[in-house]
């Protein structure tokens, strides 16, 4: 019905997508939770089951960074709400609860411009289809009201995220309304990863490991990494035979 709460998000995700002339996708869901819940930025990664997954739609600069550290740092709100199933509510992450859970990903993303970030993962029943998650730039709690809203903004998403992997066959595709460079991003990442499998002699998984380790340590962006992988103009040097002692 129109005056239920489901009835009142869906009327604001159709109106996303009619302001833009576009049919509603989860990225619709994303941008209007980022105006009814208050917060400053959102994102929304696609996934299947418990892996990592890709950015879909991220609503500013700010959280695409945010995105892009959870995938290269290994942990982060987003990731916890991917594992465990529920949300991931962090009010605070300059508080030593978050730095404790977060110890890398946590000062990263206050650097960033994130105070708190609020991860919801997208899910119906056993099906995992990926993660939202809403960051502001202060510090502070959802109220009771903007949770609620948030749930089935998230619930919205799924829904829609769900449709578009099953008009995919079989494969994940950028949705409409997906900026480009996203959809460039994520095939640079890709490419470099199977690169590097070619490079290293090893697999997909360790291929990518090696690439989110390249960035760690270099304090770079992944996508900067994967850019200059695939144009060739960084080579990365297979890991030294554990027989060598360790050396070279």
């Amino acid at each position: 019905m129109t005056g239920s709460r489901p009835g009142r998000i869906w009327g604001l995700v159709a109106g996303q997508a009619a302001s833009r002339g576009a049919r509603v996708s989860a990225g619709d869901a994303c941008a209007a939770a980022v105006v009814t819940v208050d917060v400053t930025g959102a994102w929304l990664n696609a996934a299947r089951g418990a892996e990592a997954g890709h950015l879909m739609h991220a609503t500013n600069e700010v959280s695409e960074q945010l995105a892009e550290l959870e995938v290269t740092l290994g942990e982060g709100p987003g990731r916890d709400a991917s594992t465990s199933g529920g949300p991931v509510l962090a009010s605070d992450l300059a508080e030593r609860q978050a730095i404790r859970r977060w110890p890398v990903f946590a000062p990263a993303a206050c650097q960033a411009g994130a105070a708190a970030i609020f991860a919801f993962p997208l899910r119906v029943g056993a099906i995992r289809a990926g993660v939202m998650s809403l960051y502001r730039e202060r510090p502070g709690s959802l109220s009771a009201f903007q949770l609620g809203d948030a749930l089935v903004f998230a619930d919205t998403a799924t829904l829609l995220l769900l449709e578009a992997q099953g008009q995919a066959a079989g494969g994940l595709r950028p949705q409409a309304g997906q900026p480009a460079d996203l959809a460039l991003h994520r095939a640079e990442i890709d490419q470099a990863t199977g690169m590097l499998t070619e490079q290293l002699g090893v697999g997909i998984a360790d291929a990518f490991v090696r690439l989110r380790a390249y960035a760690y340590v270099n304090d770079l962006r992944l996508t900067h990494v994967a850019r200059e992988i695939v144009a060739r103009r960084l080579r990365l040097r297979p890991e030294p035979d554990s027989s060598d002692g360790g050396t070279g």
